[in-house]
């Protein structure tokens, strides 16, 4: 999200939004379509800005475009002049004939160029957002991987308070830390050799500094190569990111495990595919 983050705001920071239309009244909530239009109409866009997995777009004003793809939204880029580029969740035909029966919300701004948000299962959403709508996304999420709030003491302190729970669970509830997804949190937990499965109580404070000294490397190359294509997703400008090459385990089950030779297993944790080493990780 973060990669998308940075690339949305190359392509439409500075922009005015000329007019918006939506067919799924669900995604713009609280307000109707005829309320969202008139408040977004003329409204400049100021920067982009992320909290965990919501996109925050600032608008001119008082009022926020807040936007979560959820499963499988996408947004799709259409420049006036140029090549149509995407980020998000790739559907099939979802570039085809825009807009089509995937986009539910469309934004057109005074230079010709668009915005559609396309979504296959109609989870994500768009929502207009004052001041404190955008503090409680803040409140509403724990620190992130890399922020100066994210610190090892934190980190001990929600181990511990959640001694029962698999070390997975933790590094994937949103309310502890902020934007740490299901690809991040196993290749996160291979690289400190510790199973995901385990349960808290079980990691030693040895094991629980070098997890989040993992947490940070891994996010940290994530970022630079772009994100990850795994898992249906890819950056605005269509292209699959580059940490790929560099995943040890997740997407990699019943291969040889680059660090020890032994066999990547994947089973399910919470409905979550899980992704380890049978050999490495303890």
């Amino acid at each position: 999200m973060e990669t998308l983050r940075l690339e949305l705001a190359k392509a439409i920071k500075g922009k005015t939004i000329k007019s918006a239309e939506c067919n799924w009244p669900k995604m713009i909530r609280p307000f109707s379509v005829l309320e969202f239009q008139k408040k977004i109409k003329n409204k400049k866009i100021v920067k982009i800005d992320r909290r965990s997995k919501v996109l925050v777009i600032d608008l001119a004003g008082p009022l926020s475009l807040a936007i979560h793809l959820k499963l499988t939204g996408q947004l799709i880029f259409q420049p006036k002049n140029g090549k149509v580029i995407m980020g998000g969740h790739p559907q099939k035909g979802g570039m085809a004939g825009l807009p089509n029966k995937f986009t539910h919300l469309i934004l057109k701004f005074t230079d010709g160029s668009v915005l559609f948000f396309n979504d296959l299962r109609k989870f994500g959403w768009a929502r207009l957002i004052d001041d404190i709508g955008v503090a409680q996304i803040v409140v509403e999420h724990g620190p992130e991987p890399l922020s100066k709030e994210f610190t090892l003491k934190y980190f001990n302190s929600i181990i511990k308070k959640y001694p029962n729970r698999k070390i997975k669970l933790i590094l994937l509830d949103q309310k502890l830390i902020g934007g740490i997804g299901n690809i991040y949190c196993d290749e996160s937990c291979f690289c400190a050799r510790i199973l995901p499965m385990r349960q808290a109580i079980t990691l030693k404070p040895s094991e629980i500094k070098k997890l989040f000294i993992c947490i940070n490397s891994v996010i940290k190359l994530a970022i630079a190569k772009k994100g990850t294509s795994a898992d249906t997703y890819v950056r605005l400008s269509g292209q699959p990111g580059g940490m790929v090459p560099y995943l040890k385990v997740y997407g990699r089950k019943g291969l040889k495990c680059k660090r020890c030779g032994g066999i990547i297993n994947r089973i399910k944790v919470n409905t979550r595919g899980t992704h380890y080493c049978l050999d490495c990780q303890q």
